[in-house]
């Protein structure tokens, strides 16, 4: 039975570390693939890297099913965007690792990656949409880089000394 993982959050270090490619897809890497997509799920996210839950293996899900949609979850060992569309969008995005903050990011609109799924086999994905938008999203985890990385250094700031201040006043009404 997959198990509830905890998410890292800002500032954790493993947040900014690369992850390391997986040399071969066994069981190990399928429970956590199994328990990511639990953790995922238990936290109404959209995706979830191997770096926020401090795995650091090349490892993400996603699930960009919408509601009311039946669920298409992906499972993506070592993935890697092998093409992008030069039209971008701009799109409110949030981070289950930046918890109840969110900010416009300039993302491709259309992205095709490959990866290899839970059963060792080569995928190909071509996405757009929420789905396009995930995949850029999870796989900058996997590189160290958060979406508040693509803000200006006076937004980010804004937005952390935000959550930093949400924190300590949920610390204090739970203490």
């Amino acid at each position: 039975m997959a198990r509830v993982l905890k998410v890292l959050e800002v500032p954790s270090p493993a947040l900014r570390a690369k992850a390391q490619p997986v040399a071969a897809v066994d069981d190990d890497i399928r429970r956590m693939l199994d328990d990511m997509l639990a953790t995922m799920y238990a936290h109404n996210g959209v995706g979830l890297s191997g770096n926020q839950v401090g795995v650091l293996k090349r490892v993400a899900v996603i699930d960009a099913s919408g509601d009311g949609e039946p669920p298409r979850p992906y499972k993506l060992v070592n993935p890697r965007i092998t093409g992008v569309s030069a039209e971008t969008i701009g799109h409110n995005e949030g981070c289950l690792s930046v918890p109840k903050e969110y900010a416009c990011v300039d993302r491709h609109v259309s992205v095709t990656a490959a990866y290899t799924d839970e059963n060792g086999a080569e995928r190909t994905l071509a996405a757009d949409g929420l789905l396009a938008i995930a995949l850029q999203h999870e796989l900058d985890h996997l590189d160290g880089k958060l979406f508040i990385d693509y803000l200006t250094p006076f937004k980010r700031g804004r937005l952390l000394r935000h959550l930093e201040k949400r924190r300590k006043k949920e610390a204090e009404e739970s203490a």
